[in-house]
């Protein structure tokens, strides 16, 4: 290919999005990653012999329908099944709240009356909320610009678009809209219910990749930000790639491809090259030197701007504003080769709750505690742990009569105090994490036959993701929507001309969703076809 019209930064799922969109609008795509596979934090590897698991990245609900459709995913081999129970959440006392199709209710009776009455009055809450910012999500959120030209006529009339959509909402939907950026999770959940378990069901979602309390200001959007998804075109559902979240990069390199798209591995970027205050194309580890119209960048921002822009290129404040970008998610990332499948003190044996995310984290005030021991320890002696059991709906993963599973742990410190290294510790967090599982179904510790560690360094040193930040970016007020990376630059454009961002330190934010990707393509076509952009 002789010099690309777009060169993108970082085959993960979104730079794949924003290639495949573009190419199929017959701009001449490049993409450049520093690992030798293509997706990101959205890969299938081997970890044990015989054993195949989604490294990172590990569940199906945020990835966007109209991509899935407008890509055509399912034609390039990607397919979804969902969960056959969608979470299963066990107590020391040997209760248990079991959920999904025919069976939330009658779990949440046994528990709480006066619970089981609000439930499903709460879910429709968040329902109405998430079917409005649902709308948000694959478009542009109000930029704050200077001046009134032409960028400024156009973040006008977005901003019009963006109250129109809001005026669907009632009063009272408006206040809670407020509540839920605002508030703390467990706010509103200490105000609505009474058992522990019903919270904890809830509260989860406030603190994944959420290094916090659930009861951090905040904290609500993030368990909003969750309830986004949908599986098959069933709202609040969750799922599972066959043959794991590489799948769903694999179909979107194979569209790109297959509109012409150039994807090379093993060719990490050194620097972004930039000529009279425009990025012009990068240099390479190996010391190539790319050139393209366009560079988009699907790294952390913060990682872009401290480490591949020039210092001397960039605004002063632009630099000491993106150097305080906050990460840090408090994420510990495990894969397991299992003998056997566990077996549950609460609820023995093999049945569709072990298809189901599998929360370890019996309240509130147990997420409160872990975040605060970690905050000192560095690590929760008493962690949350999400397992999920994949090989129970796809048994492409294991050998015949084997299991795999993923731990998704919280809360660890992205830094441990005192300078000690994550390297020196990841062992016995490790050996901490399934213990903790062991407790609640005796024998899993010794039907664990193979395991991969992926500590917050180990994230960071793998995948580029600052602190083991899984969100690219914390998802608090100040780093949301028209803030989502800075203010004055939400519209996917950096402060260079022909610089663009498609990552999730864009908004919306993180989670296998493909929209920062599908945006950032739609802000770069509109630039390309416009003969005077005012931008780029």
């Amino acid at each position: 290919m002789s010099d690309p019209d777009v060169l993108i930064i970082g085959a993960g799922h979104n730079g794949l999005t924003c290639a495949a969109y573009l190419a199929m609008a017959g701009l001449r795509v490049k993409l450049v990653e520093r690992r030798a596979v293509v997706g990101g934090a959205a890969v299938t590897e081997e970890f044990h012999p015989g054993f195949r698991n989604s490294v990172a990245a590990y569940t199906v609900s945020l990835l966007n329908p109209r991509i899935i459709a407008d890509l055509k995913l399912h034609d390039h081999g990607l397919r979804i099944v969902e969960r056959r129970a969608q979470n299963f959440l066990p107590a020391p006392d040997g209760r248990y709240l079991l959920t999904g199709e025919g069976q939330t209710a009658r779990s949440v009776a046994k528990l709480s009356a006066r619970d089981a009455a609000r439930f499903d009055g709460f879910v429709n809450e968040l329902g109405v909320i998430a079917d409005v910012l649902r709308q948000f999500v694959l478009r542009a959120p109000p930029n704050l610009v200077e001046g009134f030209g032409v960028g400024g006529i156009r973040e006008a009339f977005n901003a019009l678009g963006t109250a129109n959509i809001l005026r669907g909402l009632s009063l009272e939907q408006q206040r809670i809209l407020l509540d839920l950026f605002t508030c703390s999770a467990g706010e509103m959940l200490d105000d609505r219910f009474e058992n522990d378990l019903v919270k904890a069901l809830f509260g989860f979602d406030a603190i994944v990749g959420n290094f916090a309390s659930p009861y951090a200001a905040g904290s609500a959007y993030v368990m909003l930000h969750h309830a986004f998804g949908e599986v098959n075109g069933r709202k609040g559902v969750w799922g599972h790639a066959i043959g794991g979240m590489g799948a769903i990069s694999q179909a979107m390199a194979s569209v790109a491809r297959k509109h012409g798209a150039e994807i090379e591995t093993s060719a990490g970027v050194r620097e972004v090259l930039v000529e009279r205050g425009r990025a012009v194309g990068v240099t390479l580890d190996d010391g190539r030197s790319i050139r393209a119209k366009y560079v988009v960048s699907n790294v952390n921002p913060k990682l872009l701007y401290t480490c591949l822009v020039p210092r001397d290129a960039l605004p002063a404040e632009f630099r000491e504003r993106i150097g305080n970008w906050r990460n840090g998610s408090g994420t510990f990332r495990m894969n397991v080769a299992l003998s056997a499948l566990p077996s549950f003190t609460a609820l023995p044996g093999a049945d569709d709750h072990l298809t189901a995310g599998i929360i370890i984290a019996p309240g509130l005030d147990y997420m409160d505690r872990a975040w605060l021991d970690a905050k000192q320890h560095g690590w929760s002696r008493a962690p949350v742990v999400e397992l999920l059991i994949p090989s129970t709906l796809d048994d492409s993963l294991s050998p015949p009569g084997a299991h795999v599973a993923s731990l998704f742990c919280q809360h660890v410190a992205p830094q441990l105090p005192g300078g000690v290294s994550w390297d020196e510790c990841r062992d016995e967090v490790a050996d901490l994490m399934i213990a903790t599982v062991d407790n609640y179904a005796p024998g899993f510790k010794a039907s664990v036959i193979g395991r991969q560690i992926m500590s917050p360094l180990d994230l960071e040193r793998t995948f580029g993701l600052l602190g083991g930040d899984i969100f690219h970016g914390a998802l608090s007020l100040n780093q949301l929507f028209s803030a989502r990376p800075m203010l004055g630059y939400a519209d996917y454009r950096g402060p260079l001309k022909g610089l663009y961002h498609c990552g999730a330190g864009a908004h919306p934010g993180g989670g296998v969703t493909g929209a920062p990707g599908h945006n950032a393509a739609q802000a770069i076509l509109s630039d390309h076809r416009a003969l005077f952009t005012g931008r780029g």
